[in-house]
């Protein structure tokens, strides 16, 4: 069945710099959108970041120019390069993965069938 699985994040100061990764198990990530969500405590989860398989990417607005999502289809990896990190960033991050292929990918959580368990960021001022 498909798995994915995040790695990295961890904890960092306010301006400072993490990545996450997600790697695809049982999944041929070559056609179709892969996402970046996050959840924070007591709020909803938010899409960050998306690219499709053609490497069009979008961002919510509070990351862009910040954020760099990209993709590796050989290696089926999801990858979010974090800079200038805010705590506003602290969050659970999940990569999330749908085998379908939109002009531009969606960043709402419910077009995404797969999800990966979470790994947190946190951010502090």
């Amino acid at each position: 069945r498909v798995q994915l699985v995040e790695s990295g994040g961890g904890s960092v100061q306010a301006g400072g710099s993490l990545m996450v990764s997600c790697e695809a198990s049982a999944y041929t990530s070559a056609n179709g959108c892969l996402g970046w969500f996050r959840q924070a405590p007591g709020k909803e989860r938010e899409g960050v970041a998306c690219i499709g398989s053609g490497g069009r990417t979008d961002y919510a607005d509070s990351v862009k120019g910040r954020f760099t999502i990209s993709r590796d289809n050989a290696k089926n990896t999801l990858s979010l390069q974090m800079n200038r990190l805010k705590p506003e960033d602290s969050a659970i991050y999940y990569c999330a993965a749908v085998p379908i292929q939109w002009v531009a990918c969606p960043l709402r959580s419910s077009a995404y069938s797969y999800w990966g368990q979470g790994t947190q960021v946190s951010v502090s001022s």
